[in-house]
């Protein structure tokens, strides 16, 4: 994949996860700013409510008492006109005249305001009624003077009913007045406020803990719960019991401590699925992005693998025909001696490129789990001694050394031996490849426990930290500037790994740049 290509793909598809979590987090956001407003035009209109009830309930209490004192008293009302009004109409044609008069009567029922424990200086409870007559006239010679006559109508109409808006405004009034006298904890109770309120809010669906108060011109009264506090973000207010005058001397104040948590409890569920599969979006952003790196970097592995081997092969090749050439020449041919030599150096090269092969088969059988690996009890120490022996002539033709520090006591472990010695072959050939200088190889072995440890300690180039995390992986090498300057093709290392796996063994490596590096395997051993 292009380079370019690639990194324009990452970045749109960055861009969108980021733009994904972008619109999830503004939809949350409105969403609750909705939430808020819709509660706080609900908690407006329960509190308009409880007020408006307050009021009513107060009202309702002393109409009631006012109808049982009114009721006891056994008096007949006095009765006075208050107002009276006349219309007249005349027909030409009929001959008629008709006469509309429209009486509003005052009853005082002579109940004094004492009784309600105010005096207001002997004003009388009263209530209003109208009286309504239509009179028709055939006789031409009515007028409004003599209207009010003994004149007697030749067709009378009468009407009356209670003036209910007068009577209303009058005790409203009233009791607006006497209720202003009396003190707060008198009109209303904690306990009868507080249901009130309560099951407004039901009504309206809030069901979260609310804390209430009244204050008076911006003190608090008794009449609040036990727990209330003034929090601007979270309490409402709404004047109660306005007087006659229209002053709002008390306000009802409730609070929501919860306020945020219950705003938040409608979005949970919601939030709690958008949150999920946003987070579902970004595992599987994150694994595939993940993939194609990890692709793009085995393709490049392959890559380099690809040319290892073929640069691997080419050597040996070369070698191989070169060689033939030579033999076939008439003047070697008949030297024995020379063609022997030349035999000898393509049977070499050729078990090269066959150790080659077999590197890269195993790897692939012990990935398909083909591997067939039988284990006996062995001596380590032969095991290491025949891994020695392997590598000895290149290690001669290098002039390196290799120096054996056997300090363990126990040394019987259950093994293939075949895999095991091309394991400890393996690291050592490592050892001499990565060894710019004269080979010094140290091989120790010791005992830790029910462990045996074998270290392969070099005075090689050293590997930096990265390096060491990922040296045991398939067709990984650290370049050290030239491609080619160290031959392999990163499969012995993970070769090495599984085989020791394999063993119930661990493997690792101790390294610093320029300074060598120590190998490290861990295998248990027999009891």
């Amino acid at each position: 994949m292009n380079k370019f290509f690639f990194r324009i793909l990452v970045l749109l598809m960055s861009l969108s996860l980021i733009g994904i979590i972008l619109v999830q987090v503004y939809w949350f956001i409105n969403s609750f700013k909705n939430n808020e407003e819709q509660f706080k035009f609900h908690v407006t209109q329960v509190i308009g409510n409880v007020a408006d009830k307050m009021q009513k309930q107060e009202a309702y209490s002393f109409l009631d008492r006012y109808n049982r004192i009114k009721d006891s008293t056994g008096t007949i009302p006095k009765k006075e006109d208050l107002l009276e009004v006349y219309y007249f109409e005349r027909n030409t044609k009929t001959n008629k005249t008709y006469v509309y008069s429209n009486s509003i009567i005052s009853e005082d029922f002579n109940i004094s305001s004492s009784l309600f424990n105010k005096k207001l200086n002997n004003e009388k409870f009263k209530s209003f009624s109208s009286k309504r007559t239509t009179e028709v006239y055939n006789n031409s010679g009515v007028d409004k003077s003599n209207i009010k006559q003994n004149l007697m109508p030749d067709v009378t109409i009468e009407k009356s009913g209670k003036l209910d808006v007068l009577d209303k405004v009058q005790f409203e009034i009233y009791y607006k007045d006497f209720a202003a006298a009396k003190p707060l904890q008198e009109r209303i109770s904690n306990e009868a406020l507080q249901k009130l309120i309560k099951k407004e809010l039901e009504q309206f669906g809030v069901k979260t803990k609310f804390e209430y108060g009244i204050y008076s011109n911006g003190i608090a009264t008794p009449i609040k719960s036990a727990d209330f506090q003034y929090d601007k973000e979270s309490t409402y207010s709404t004047p109660v019991y306005t007087d006659n005058e229209g002053n709002e001397k008390y306000k009802l104040l409730v609070s929501f401590p919860h306020k945020k948590k219950f705003l938040l409890s409608e979005l949970i569920s919601l939030s709690v699925l958008s949150i999920i599969f946003t987070l579902i979006i970004i595992i599987a952003y994150s694994s595939a992005l993940n993939q194609l790196i990890r692709q793009r970097q085995i393709s490049e592995i392959k890559t380099d693998f690809i040319n290892n081997m073929t640069h691997e092969f080419k050597t040996p090749i070369a070698t191989i025909n070169l060689a033939l050439d030579a033999i076939r020449n008439p003047k070697i041919i008949d030297d024995r001696e020379k063609v022997m030599k030349y035999l000898q150096m393509i049977r070499d090269e050729n078990k090269r490129m066959h150790a080659q092969v077999e590197n890269v088969l195993r790897i692939s059988k012990l990935e398909k789990k083909e591997l067939d690996i039988e284990k006996e009890s062995c001596d380590v120490v032969d095991v290491i001694n025949d891994a020695i022996e392997h590598v000895n002539l290149i290690l001669e033709d290098r002039e390196g050394t290799i120096v054996s520090h056997f300090n363990a006591d126990r040394t019987s472990v259950l093994i293939n031996e075949v895999h095991f010695t091309n394991v400890l072959v393996n690291v050592l050939e490592n050892a001499i490849k990565y060894s710019p200088d004269i080979p010094r190889i140290e091989v120790f072995t010791e005992n830790i426990k029910d462990m045996i440890l074998i270290k392969v300690k070099d005075n090689g180039l050293g590997m930096s930290k990265i390096a060491q995390k990922r040296v045991f992986e398939k067709f990984y090498r650290e370049h050290t500037g030239d491609l080619h300057n160290v031959k392999g093709h990163g499969l012995g290392l993970a070769y090495v790994k599984r085989i020791v796996e394999d063993h119930n063994g661990q493997v690792y490596v101790e390294s610093e740049k320029g300074k060598g590096s120590t190998f490290i395997i861990k295998i248990p051993l027999i009891n």
